[in-house]
């Protein structure tokens, strides 16, 4: 909620570079090209943009704009639907009008990590203008981004060069994903500057960032000996027992994902079950797509400073997956998994761009929901400060 005086300035400002008024509930392109231009913060003011629902020109109240609970959830669903990359940081609010009634209010912080893209552009407001960042643009948002990045994988990776980084993946697969085709044909920026618009080159230090060398490193082990999948089939229920097989899953997170990902879908079959003389049910032993939302949750949420891979472990009544790090920023054991947070946005981002994650935040709660469906128990989540552990457990009737 806005005091008094904030909401006087904003029904009546015309610094127009911070906020946008709007009698529209309807047009989500505008919407969320406004949330990204305020997100860039292109004037540099730090400090919140706002876009206001159901407010005219002039300051006062639309007619016929009902502030329902379903429009707060439209707008707040923008902060993490994945088309907004990275990851706008909203906050939605009804908020009364000094006069009469209400509006909706949403309101914008600066990125961290600019410059953030909607439909693959980048968008920015100054002044009155609103525009498609130019290249001169876009590098001072990236520059400002470097000046005080905050995560692990928006860092630069020292001893890493462009020679270590796969630019046939980057330039023919995940360019292409992640930026709008018109941009791509309008570009006459040099490959470094290419990837540093999507935070994969740090310019200052003229090498790649660490969310560079992990998604599009030819050898990434050669920087985090940690960065792979180990995957065990033990005939038993301990780590004592026979194992019937072994796999590491190595190579850019980018292989690591696709082959993760074929070999997930390859690996669960559904059973039926007989529920009377007349009728049976399929269940899974353990349903594939929770398993594949559990599985790419860990690649996202790992450390990668530690030398402990992915630990992906079948046993004869469970399922394990382990990764290193803890909980992360706001995510709390007391609040997880309703609360959620971003050791890695980058790597977050890459793969809502690859299509390995749907929506931000969404994996662990979707698991649960896909395994009640199916009929098994819960995921046991283990929290500690080294490491975070699921345990899915095997059908009941299997």
């Amino acid at each position: 909620m806005l005091t008094s005086e904030q909401v006087q300035e904003i029904l009546t400002s015309t610094e127009s570079d911070r906020v946008e008024r709007t009698r529209s509930t309807k047009d989500t392109d505008k919407f969320r090209e406004a949330i990204c231009s305020f997100s860039n913060d292109m004037p540099a003011h730090r400090k919140p943009g706002y876009l206001l629902i159901g407010v005219e020109d002039d300051g006062s109240i639309s007619p016929g704009v009902s502030i329902t609970d379903e429009l707060q959830q439209q707008f707040a669903s923008y902060r993490d639907d994945g088309h907004i990359l990275p990851q706008p940081m909203v906050s939605v609010f009804r908020q009364p009008h000094p006069k009469e009634g209400e509006f909706l209010v949403v309101e914008v912080q600066p990125s961290d990590l600019p410059p953030v893209r909607y439909k693959g552009r980048v968008h920015i407001r100054v002044g009155p203008r609103k525009a498609i960042a130019s290249e001169s643009e876009e590098r001072r948002l990236s520059e400002r981004r470097s000046a005080h990045f905050r995560t692990f994988d928006a860092g630069p990776c020292l001893g890493a060069t462009i020679e270590d980084l796969d630019l046939d993946a980057f330039q023919n697969t995940y360019r292409r994903q992640a930026v709008d085709p018109d941009v791509i044909l309008e570009n006459g920026r040099d490959l470094q500057a290419q990837l540093a618009a999507l935070r994969f080159y740090n310019l200052g230090k003229s090498c790649p960032t660490n969310a560079g060398v992990i998604i599009f490193g030819k050898d990434p082990l050669n920087f985090f000996p940690g960065a792979y999948v180990q995957f065990a089939h033990y005939d038993g229920e301990t780590l004592a027992d026979e194992p019937l097989e072994q796999k590491q899953f190595t190579g850019s997170l980018m292989t690591v994902l696709r082959e993760l990902d074929a070999f997930v879908k390859s690996r669960f079959t559904q059973r039926p079950i007989v529920e009377s003389v007349l009728r049976e049910r399929l269940v899974w032993d353990y349903p594939e797509k929770a398993i594949r939302e559990l599985l790419m949750n860990a690649v996202l949420h790992r450390d990668y400073q530690s030398n402990h891979p992915t630990r992906f472990y079948f046993f004869s009544n469970r399922i394990e997956i382990q990764n290193a790090g803890g909980l992360y920023g706001e995510a709390t054991p007391q609040n997880f998994p309703t609360v959620n947070d971003y050791r890695n946005p980058i790597l977050g981002e890459a793969m809502v761009s690859l299509g390995y994650a749907n929506r931000f935040g969404r994996g662990v709660t979707r698991a649960q929901a896909l395994l009640v469906e199916n009929g098994s128990r819960p995921v046991q989540f283990t929290h500690e400060a080294t490491h975070f552990l699921a345990t899915i457990f095997k059908h009941p009737l299997r």
